[in-house]
């Protein structure tokens, strides 16, 4: 294998490692800003409601912990040189 080669192929996984987080982020926005409508709306009406409304908030947020760990396995766990079979 050529030296470039690995340059590109360590530069694709940082654009993969960049991707897991970056859409994990976006998914964890967008499936959060349904829900923090409607606790902002239920706490306002039952103040009961407040422990179980902080929880399902925090439901979203574990699909960023979820890329992050694919980042950091692409990262430094897998390296390009592992799936390069030498005759």
């Amino acid at each position: 294998m050529v030296l470039a080669d690995a340059g590109i192929l360590y530069g694709l996984l940082a654009v993969g490692a960049g991707l897991a987080t970056g859409l994990a982020g976006i998914g964890a926005g967008v499936g959060e800003q349904g829900i923090g409508a409607a606790v902002v709306g239920v706490v306002a009406e039952e103040p009961g409601f407040l422990g179980k409304g902080l929880f399902l908030m925090l439901l979203p947020e574990t699909l960023i912990i979820f890329g992050l760990a694919v980042s950091l396995i692409l990262m430094f766990a897998w390296t390009p040189f592992s799936a390069i079979v030498t005759p």
